[in-house]
């Protein structure tokens, strides 16, 4: 796509069957997509500096101001260490609060601040558009099923994540 840059151009390379072999493996092709997309994301949005898993978060609070670490985490799919590690940097940063939970004072709930709020709302566009590119090979039909067969996946395995997810 114009205007966009790349970070590596594919080298043309002799047949190597163990190439065939990785390219025959899910597991392989999916880790391969998430990170093709990582890169769209950071170069449509790199001017603020967040991760797709930041911008996660303040989506998430956003929409349910409140929740605990567990919780979120369990929203986005995410580890204890993984989330306490990105709220501490984006409260660090002013874009959420934690305060004292009063239901339980031994737990902390995190709030989205205003700051945090106008970050989330300039980044939709650039997120936007990395989702468009990155789907941008598939017809309207291929992108709609193409979405439903990674749900399903989820849905049947979500079991065997590092971390639960709502699904």
């Amino acid at each position: 796509m114009a205007g966009h840059k790349s970070a590596a151009a594919a080298p043309a390379a002799p047949y190597d069957p163990s190439w065939e072999a990785l390219r025959s493996r899910p597991g392989y092709l999916i880790r391969r997509l998430n990170q093709i997309h990582y890169a769209m994301f950071i170069e449509e949005c790199t001017a603020e500096g967040i991760t797709p898993v930041q911008y996660g978060i303040l989506t998430v609070l956003a929409t349910q101001p409140g929740l605990d670490q567990t919780a979120i985490g369990f929203e986005l799919g995410l580890d204890r260490t993984t989330t306490a590690d990105v709220l501490r940097r984006l409260e660090e940063k002013g874009y959420l609060e934690r305060r004292v939970n009063p239901a339980d004072r031994r737990s902390r709930q995190a709030y989205i601040t205003a700051e945090g709020q106008r970050l989330k709302d300039a980044l939709h566009a650039g997120m936007q558009r990395s989702q468009d590119r990155f789907l941008a090979p598939l017809s309207a039909e291929d992108r709609a099923r193409f979405m439903a067969l990674l749900t399903t996946l989820v849905e049947c395995n979500n079991q065997y994540g590092r971390a639960a997810a709502r699904v």
